[in-house]
């Protein structure tokens, strides 16, 4: 039974969409996103599989989020999900596809099939029951925790597969024959036929690009927002990041006259989306011509070392307050280690170029926790930072630092909730408030790690946590049975690698 507020929420939400491609189709599939919809409306992959749906001959999609507020530590889904189109309960359709951006989204996955009333293990789901596809940014690293609860994952970019997929999945004559079919793609996953052995990450024709949004609206984290990919992938080697240069192909530029045609003309705020949108060689015209139209315009990545005087000043007139970068270590020392460029200079002027055209503070992101990282490091930290809050107010966004699968640093142990929360408390002494710092919570972040080195058994772990209550103290009871160490660093559990192992450039830590 869906409640009044329910019905009333989303008829509100779907008044208040522009750009909605309303379908209607013989074969309907519920697209998934298993976080709320102010999340899930921000997602340029969902909003492109949700395009790429809509244009299937014989099929269309019905959007399903998670309910406001139930991605939350111990929150409960308390009515049956059901579709934004038709209000049509989870459980009706032929199909369910999850798109997962990040590891603790898969509690999301659990908590909507439970409420759905649809087996969240797929070794207990029969025929009566929809078949679970899934995908998204999560298959870059480590979508393993996944396979106990999805039919099928597709690995990678996802262009020209997911039409693949679906079109198998309505015209196979059986479940089985559908599974079999799907599982010979070389970037498809199915568990039940490849066991722990994963495929190879899916690299879509470059022709396909951009990605680029369908629906604006203004209850999303990106308020009425126009997404577009003005490039794919990075040409940068960062030793943490599962994006880096060996990741299908490094970076592929999207022309600067692509991105603007696709851009609506009644589009008023854009978004640039990408792993490295200021190192593409166009950026500046492009967001001179953008803000020519009265655009307000976001990019998602900013490098230090790109801040230059004619890049800094596009920003401002295209709406910049706060120009946003990445500190990630903590010290000159630790960035030459993970391989990142950003040196004290590279801010320095990035400050100064703000303020000289008229931007209020400098956001940085910092990561905690890095390998080998030191007092002495966390220390040069609180100095420089002390010395750029001169230049303008300086905003920290702290996070501490999870090693990822598919990246160098694969492997490599997490500092420790007491070591982190130590850390953060070293750092904001130092500080003495010359700086607002924002950090997560060191406990998530440990949960994180764990599913991010994981495999079936910490997914698993997920789900029996989940349906205790959701709780720190449940996950941390199923992971410490697993072998990972609440206080003090803790390295992945003992497993048959499943996945290529990248060669690193650091040594391993042990633990």
């Amino acid at each position: 039974m869906i409640s009044e507020p329910t019905r009333a929420l989303v008829r509100k939400r779907l008044s208040d969409e522009v750009g909605r491609i309303d379908k209607d189709a013989p074969f309907r599939v519920a697209l998934v996103y298993p976080s709320p919809y102010h999340v899930g409306m921000s997602s340029l992959g969902y909003q492109r599989v949700y395009r790429e749906i809509q244009a299937m001959d014989g099929a269309c999609c019905e959007r399903v989020f998670l309910a406001d507020g139930a991605d939350e530590p111990s929150a409960r889904v308390v009515e049956e999900p059901v579709s934004y189109e038709g209000l049509r309960p989870l459980s009706d359709f032929p199909v369910v596809a999850f798109s997962v951006a990040y590891e603790l989204e898969l509690a999301g996955v659990v908590r909507l099939l439970d409420a759905a009333m649809i087996p969240a293990l797929r070794s207990e789901r029969g025929d009566r029951y929809p078949f679970v596809l899934a995908g998204g940014p999560l298959t870059f690293s480590n979508p393993v925790p996944l396979a106990p609860f999805i039919d099928a994952i597709v690995l990678g970019e996802s262009e020209g597969i997911v039409e693949w997929a679906l079109s198998v999945l309505r015209d196979a004559p059986s479940r089985e024959a559908a599974t079999l079919t799907l599982s010979t793609h070389p970037s498809i996953f199915v568990p039940r036929h490849h066991g722990s052995t994963l495929p190879a990450l899916a690299a879509c024709d470059d022709a396909l690009l951009p990605a680029h949004g369908a629906i604006r609206t203004p209850h999303t984290e990106l308020s009425n927002m126009f997404l577009i990919e003005a490039e794919r992938g990075c040409s940068r080697g960062c030793q943490y990041c599962v994006m880096r240069r060996t990741t299908n192909g490094g970076m592929r530029i999207v022309p600067k006259e692509v991105v603007l045609e696709k851009i609506p003309e009644d589009a008023r705020r854009v978004g640039l989306v990408g792993a490295a949108v200021s190192d593409h060689p166009r950026i500046v015209d492009i967001l001179r011509a953008l803000t020519e139209r009265g655009c307000e315009v976001g990019l998602s990545s900013l490098r230090p070392d790109r801040m230059k005087d004619e890049l800094v000043a596009a920003l401002s007139k295209a709406g910049y307050r706060t120009l946003t970068t990445a500190l990630d270590g903590a010290s000159q020392r630790l960035r030459d280690l993970i391989e990142r460029r950003g040196r004290e200079p590279h801010y320095v002027a990035a400050a100064e170029l703000a303020k000289k055209h008229g931007m209020n503070r400098v956001k940085l992101y910092l990561m905690l926790g890095v390998p080998t990282e030191t007092d002495a490091d966390i220390d040069e930290c609180s100095r420089f930072i002390s010395e750029l809050s001169k230049i303008l107010p300086v905003a920290l966004g702290v996070a501490p630092f999870c090693a990822k699968r598919r990246t160098p640093l694969d492997e490599q142990p997490f500092a420790g909730i007491d070591v982190v929360e130590d850390t953060i408390a070293r750092l904001r002494a130092g500080l003495k408030g010359r700086a607002d710092v924002r950090s997560p919570s060191a406990r998530w972040a440990w949960v994180e790690y764990a599913l991010a080195q994981g495999d079936e058994q910490e997914g698993l772990a997920l789900a029996r946590a989940v349906r205790a209550g959701g709780r720190f103290a449940d996950f941390r009871r199923e992971l410490v049975a697993l072998g990972y160490a609440v206080r003090g660093p803790t390295g992945p559990r003992i497993r048959a690698r499943t996945l290529p192992r990248v060669e690193a450039r650091l040594p391993l830590v042990s633990v």
